[in-house]
């Protein structure tokens, strides 16, 4: 990751998004198998923390027909480096062999290198 300038103190980091639609076709991705991936799947390979929220995703089939279905997506920041690097590919070949609803439909990884910086932040009694 180089042309970053990440100020004094700051820290270089990636930010790994996952989008993962619910549907199947049969059924849906059920909360209980949401948490128990972010348990026993995400949590112990990135346990320094993870952001996760629903929404509400669209795709386009292959017949060119809208597809809305409800999304998590998943956000980690992390180093880059090989040991963050491997986790994240573990965390994708699990979504896409072992939790993914449609069979041999890739999770959609997006990739953003950030700066971080680490500031102290006031405290509210100081106003």
């Amino acid at each position: 990751m180089s042309g970053f300038a990440c100020g004094d103190g700051g820290q270089r980091a990636v930010q790994e998004v996952v989008y993962f639609g619910t549907d199947t076709p049969s059924s849906s991705v059920t909360p209980e198998d949401w948490t128990r991936f972010l348990t026993d799947t995400v949590t112990p390979r990135f346990p320094e923390g993870l952001s996760v929220w629903q929404a509400s995703g669209q795709w386009r089939a292959a017949p060119g027909v809208m597809v809305n279905e409800p999304t998590y997506i998943l956000s980690l920041i992390h180093p880059g480096n090989a040991i963050t690097d491997k986790a994240m590919r573990d965390v994708s070949l699990f979504l896409q062999n072992s939790l993914s609803p449609r069979s041999g439909a890739p999770c959609v990884v997006c990739c953003l290198h950030v700066a971080l910086s680490f500031l102290p932040v006031p405290s509210l009694g100081s106003r």
